[in-house]
């Protein structure tokens, strides 16, 4: 075997908190340290560029794509961000 490398079955859904800024962005994926990188160090466009450097505050897994795109919407919600608000105070 010449390579190694991690194939991620799981969805993750994030949340990416600015302390500098006191934003929050929240997001999935399936390839969580890949997409903190994007956020923090390698996208050029975008909201998240502009309120660098973020932190991973929470992350849950789900075995499905539509999963974790239903928690994601949630989350955007008025409850979710309820939700959200009580993990980072």
């Amino acid at each position: 075997m010449s390579g190694f490398f991690i194939k991620m079955d799981e969805f993750v859904v994030y949340i990416l908190f600015s302390k500098k800024f006191d934003k929050t962005y929240i997001g999935f994926t399936s390839g969580l340290i890949e997409r903190f990188k994007s956020h923090n160090v390698l996208g050029t466009k975008g909201y998240t560029i502009k309120y660098r450097p973020w932190e991973v505050i929470y992350v849950e897994f789900f075995n499905s794509k539509a999963e974790a795109l239903k928690r994601e919407k949630f989350l955007k919600t008025g409850i979710g961000r309820e939700f959200v608000k009580k993990i980072i105070f």
